[in-house]
């Protein structure tokens, strides 16, 4: 069954994404509160997300793992632990991985939306242009026989980040809004 999977893509907070069945998470191998995405995501559901993530970890660079949202307002956390940049290799295999990984979970567990932040484009170095084509690649293409999920929503830290993902997304004659 294939179906229209909507892509938005939006400047704003991870943590606070209220309309999303669950948001991902810029993991760090051991699934604990760190900087960026991690320490915000960990900051806004309090305690209990690093309690249900500690006999979770550690994962490897491209995996990803879920868990409840507990103070977040979804229903789910989707860790997921990109590459670092030039150390991970093959890093836009790696990279990918984390989409479609994060993305099977999502229809394992019948959820309907997802937000995704711009992975491994922090800390870890990824180039933003790449990690832009990498990321909206992956998706396209792993959304295109979902049952359960229909829209994916990237949500991004500033409006250079924004509009680079906007134009990608138009590039790949995706149907975008947000």
């Amino acid at each position: 069954m294939t179906t229209d999977i909507q892509i938005e893509c939006r400047q704003g907070d991870i943590a606070h994404q209220p309309d999303m069945d669950a948001v991902i998470n810029a993991a760090n191998a051991q699934l604990m509160p760190g900087g960026g995405v991690a320490g915000a995501l960990h900051r806004a559901a309090g305690p209990g997300l690093a309690e249900e993530c500690r006999p979770l970890a550690p994962i490897r660079p491209g995996q990803a793992v879920i868990t409840g949202a507990h103070g977040l307002p979804n229903r789910h956390v989707i860790h997921c632990l990109g590459p670092v940049y030039g150390v991970d290799e093959p890093s836009d295999t790696l990279l990918a991985a984390c989409y479609r990984e994060a993305i099977a979970l999502a229809e394992a567990h019948g959820l309907a939306s997802l937000a995704f932040p711009a992975l491994s484009t922090g800390a870890f170095g990824y180039p933003m242009s790449e990690a832009t084509r990498v990321a909206l690649t992956t998706v396209l293409t792993a959304t295109r026989h979902c049952h359960h999920l229909r829209r994916v929503r990237f949500v991004l830290h500033d409006a250079a980040s924004l509009e680079l993902y906007r134009r990608t997304l138009a590039r790949l004659d995706a149907p975008a809004s947000g």
